[in-house]
This record gives C-alpha cells, structure tokens and sequence, in this order.
C-alpha cells in the first residue's frame, strides 16, 4: 500500500511539474504501479467523477466532477455507458476507492484514466476548486 501510495504521489508531482495549462499526467502499465492507466490527460478535456456517495458528494465535491458511487450496484453500468476512448480523472476521499473505481475501467477497457486520489489531493493536482 506505501509504495501505491508513493507512486501515485510520484506520478501527481510529474502532473504539478507538467505545467499550468492543465493535468497532464504519464504513468506506466507495470503491473506493480496504480490499476489506472493514462496516456494524457489535460484536465480541460476530462470528465472528472466523484466516485463516493452521493452524500459525501453533497457535501464538496470538484467543480464539474460527475457523481458516479463506486460501491453502488449501478457503477459497471454507468461506468460502461461512458466513451471508453475519452479521458477521465476520478477521485474519492482517501483514495482507496478511486484505485478501485480506476481497475474497473481499466477491466472495462477505458484506456485513459488517471487516478487523482482523494479530494485535497485531486483539488490540488487538477487546480479546480471544491464546490457544494
């Protein structure tokens, strides 16, 4: 678990260092780094998902970010209904169940999803504010 969370913290430095214009982030596909994949994702051009529930996303949540709870029955379905070329963040509290929420899309064949972690952590990797 330390070293998911250190490469995870890793590959958000490369995103801060990538520059203002966005998240840009690289990471991977080594079985041992995070379950999501990314070839590059500028945040302007993501769809950002809260994968907690939907009243932990009531109470702040990212700007714009889509409320898709991973644990609820529903998720594969709505996950599937989703482009699977498009580029996609997703974030939680901790980061525990992004990391899980970012495996199913890569089961599912999303092949440009970043794990951005908990809320603080993603409000700081993408730049945008949280909001109610």
């Amino acid at each position: 678990m330390l070293a998911l969370m250190w490469k995870r913290s890793a590959a958000i430095a490369l995103v801060v260092l990538a520059g203002a214009s966005g998240v840009t982030a690289c990471s991977s596909s080594s079985a041992s780094d995070s379950p999501a994949t990314s070839a590059s994702v500028n945040v302007a051009e993501a769809t950002v998902i809260d994968v907690r529930t939907p009243s932990e996303y009531a109470a702040g949540h990212l700007e714009g970010a889509q409320n898709i709870d991973v644990e609820s029955g529903a998720f594969a379905a709505q996950i599937g209904a989703l482009p699977k070329d498009s580029a996609y963040i997703v974030y939680c509290r901790s980061g525990n169940r992004s990391a899980v929420a970012a495996a199913q899309m890569k089961d599912l064949g999303f092949t440009n999803v970043v794990d951005a972690g908990g809320l603080q952590e993603a409000a700081d990797t993408t730049g945008l504010p949280v909001v109610q």
